[in-house]
């Protein structure tokens, strides 16, 4: 498989990066996105090996995914994998919901998967073998409130993974979403902290009853859990699995 070439947008992140790593060491060719400095991505990608690469890019601007996706073509010939990764959050009752904010949360995680897969398919198509791995989240299956934008946009990114899916279904090429659940990432660990602080409660109380209540395990998933998912989604072991909205969610969406 080391042909095979892989863009992880977001690929900086908690999730982003173990999926990196993880098909790093299955011996595809990464190509990184994300909107940090080149040299803070330039050196994430050599921690990956020699056959990969950072790819600077604002997803949001009009022709940013198409910019990385080009970019990616151009220097390693190829994209065989599309995981799109990227996303932001913001938590707000929908009556005080900021409009510039929802539009934010929108273009990320959902209109920059559209226009990067629309970028991708073309040469998957024309090979006879691709994938399009968009990470979703329980929040595309399930509400949670004072999250409108975020669940409204991981709906959207669920409902086009299973038309993407239909479209190239004869032409080798799948599309799978991932949905998970709380994953221990950074981000998620510093929900934690403030959490801990606004409500006088110890660390294992607010993981316990205030983040994971949801979740029946009552533990995160860990972001190798979701990479490795991934991995499978792109071997061809998985080529009849197209279109379908995978929970990796302790239970959540079982209730």
């Amino acid at each position: 498989m080391n042909d095979r070439v892989v863009l992880v947008t977001g690929g900086l992140g908690g999730i982003g990066s173990a999926i990196a790593k993880r098909f790093a060491a299955d011996g595809f060719r990464v190509a990184l996105n994300d909107v940090a400095d080149d040299a803070t991505g330039n050196a994430a990608a050599e921690a990956l090996g020699p056959a990969c690469g950072y790819f600077r890019g604002d997803l949001t601007a009009e022709d940013g995914p198409a910019a990385v996706v080009a970019a990616v073509k151009s220097r390693f010939g190829r994209l065989d994998v599309l995981v799109n990764n990227a996303g932001i959050q913001r938590v707000s009752p929908v009556v005080e919901f900021d409009t510039a904010d929802w539009g934010r949360v929108l273009a990320l995680n959902l209109s920059a998967a559209f226009a990067a897969t629309k970028a991708a398919l073309p040469g998957m198509t024309a090979a006879g073998w691709g994938r399009i791995i968009n990470i979703a989240s329980a929040h595309g299956l399930v509400a949670s409130p004072f999250k409108a934008a975020y669940v409204a946009a991981k709906h959207g990114l669920v409902g086009f993974t299973k038309t993407v899916a239909l479209e190239v279904a004869e032409m080798g090429v799948t599309a799978n979403a991932i949905c998970p659940g709380y994953v221990r990432t950074a981000l998620v660990e510093r929900q934690i902290e403030d959490s801990a602080a606004a409500h006088h409660m110890s660390r294992e109380q607010v993981v316990r009853d205030v983040i994971l209540a949801a979740q029946p395990t009552r533990r995160f998933i860990e972001p190798e859990e979701v990479a490795s998912l991934a991995a499978y989604l792109a071997t061809d072991a998985a080529r009849s699995i197209t279109g379908a909205a995978i929970a990796i969610d302790g239970g959540w969406t079982a209730r």
